[in-house]
């Protein structure tokens, strides 16, 4: 996916303006839950994203979807990961 097409879907479900996130090569982030859904495109490098049920690693184009109030945590690729991060806060 560009992102001129991720910018479009994000706008269509209507989520927030993307932020810009990096993150240092061969880290993590432990369990950790946020009250909104996420969705991101990967710009450069790799995430793993582990929940209870799957462990799935992204690369750059692809994108993933966290709904929101869901455990999870996060592994970065020896490159470092960077993406661009959409939320959108429930009503």
């Amino acid at each position: 996916m560009t992102e001129q097409e991720y910018r479009k879907l994000l706008a269509e479900r209507g989520f927030d303006e993307p932020v810009l996130v990096e993150r240092n090569p061969k880290t993590q982030l432990d369990n950790h839950i946020y009250s909104f859904e996420a969705m991101a495109l990967i710009i450069s490098g790799d995430i793993t994203i582990f929940t209870e049920y799957s462990e799935t690693t992204y690369h750059a184009g692809e994108t993933f979807h966290l709904p929101p109030d869901v455990p999870y945590r996060e592994e970065f690729g020896a490159q470092g990961v960077t993406y661009l991060s959409g939320r959108k806060h429930s009503a």
